[in-house]
């Protein structure tokens, strides 16, 4: 590609960001059963923003992570993310693509043969980073969790709240743009949950921008942040310092 196509792709890039590092713009998903997953939303989501989106089971949740994963693709609409158009991303591109996003899932994913330390060095060694990058990056990134101290552990050795902060560390090493937690409370007692949030709140403040899918009302609630409530496939309430209401049930 030339340099001029090259500036006019940034620029481009740059237009579409200022209405959200993810943006949504009438975007429908259908599968080959049933009503759509989503059904033509229109969501800004703006660098630096803590942003929980709360539904009942088959509110779209799932699927809007997947489309924002580039998991799945959109039937209608178009959906950015970080100014790139996620349907003109090329399969092969996908990997270079996502190494701008952490994702943290309710249960870990985490590769039970190897320790902690591996299961962060990981993420770091699919981006190609160096041994001495490496070194320095994954002890930062577990001190940050709390788990400098269980870096020789096996993750079968530690508790739900550890392995969830091994999985956290792991999204964050590669200093992504976004983080998105698909029910990252989920398997965790109230204790390790709001520890987690705490944490997901202190990557927040370092400007890293969160987007969180829950169904834990207490804690939507007690953190006041941006809330975007789904049913059924569509957008039903958007609020600053937001909460969970009993209708969005």
């Amino acid at each position: 590609m030339t340099k001029r196509k090259l500036l006019k792709l940034q620029k481009q890039q740059d237009f579409i960001e200022e209405k959200g590092i993810i943006y949504l713009d009438n975007v429908t998903k259908s599968y080959s059963t049933g009503s759509p997953a989503i059904n033509g939303i229109t969501l800004s989501i703006y660098r630096g923003e803590f942003v929980f989106i709360v539904g009942d089971s088959g509110s779209g949740k799932s699927t809007l992570i997947r489309l924002l994963l580039r998991e799945l693709t959109a039937t209608g609409g178009h959906a950015y993310v970080m100014g790139q158009d996620l349907a003109q991303i090329k399969h092969r591109n996908i990997p270079k693509f996502r190494r701008n996003l952490g994702v943290v899932f309710q249960d870990f994913r985490l590769l039970n043969d190897r320790n902690v330390y591996e299961n962060v060095a990981f993420a770091q060694r699919v981006v190609e980073m160096t041994n001495r990058d490496i070194r320095r990056n994954v002890p930062s990134m577990l001190a940050t969790v709390g788990l400098a101290g269980k870096y020789k552990a096996k993750t079968t050795q530690l508790s739900g709240g550890e392995q969830q902060r091994v999985a956290l560390a792991r999204a964050l090493v590669n200093n992504p743009s976004i983080l998105l937690a698909d029910e990252p409370t989920g398997n965790l007692d109230p204790h390790n949950s709001w520890e987690i949030m705490g944490l997901l709140e202190e990557i927040n403040e370092r400007g890293t921008t969160v987007v969180v899918v829950t169904h834990n009302r207490e804690i939507v609630n007690a953190m006041k942040k941006r809330v975007v409530a789904m049913k059924k496939g569509i957008i039903v309430s958007d609020m600053e310092e937001g909460v969970y209401n009993d209708e969005e049930d």
